[in-house]
């Protein structure tokens, strides 16, 4: 595991939690990086990505407007604020970063750094 992924939790549904996407022993600042989800049963969800700069970001339209993604590549973090939780927004949350790309990654498979999931589940 090279990414450490932290934050998840339980929480009632209108609630809010922060993810945070960690790189220890090795930079990432220019690395594109992106968060993905997987509910029990269900395929894995592309949520949102950023640039390696941090100058660009795209979401889901499932998530648009209550999530947002950022980055800070002085401590090699890139954080998920989620806001507005829903009970369908309950999943493991991953995060992945691409060592070729820096622009605005969606596909799954051009991320070659995966962490290891945190778990949100948000109850009614």
């Amino acid at each position: 595991v090279q990414l450490q992924a932290s934050g998840g939790g339980s929480v009632q549904a209108g609630g809010s939690l922060r993810l945070s996407c960690a790189r220890s022993g090795r930079a990432f600042s220019n690395y594109a990086v992106g968060w993905f989800r997987q509910a029990p049963g269900k395929e894995r969800e592309f949520i949102t990505a950023i640039t390696g700069r941090g100058e660009g970001t795209y979401y889901a339209d499932s998530v648009k407007g209550r999530f947002t993604i950022s980055r800070d590549n002085a401590k090699n973090t890139v954080y998920l604020q989620m806001n507005s939780l829903k009970p369908g927004d309950t999943a493991v949350y991953y995060c992945a970063a691409s060592s070729n790309l820096v622009g605005l990654v969606v596909g799954a498979s051009q991320y070659d750094v995966w962490g290891q999931g945190t778990l949100v589940t948000v109850s009614s």
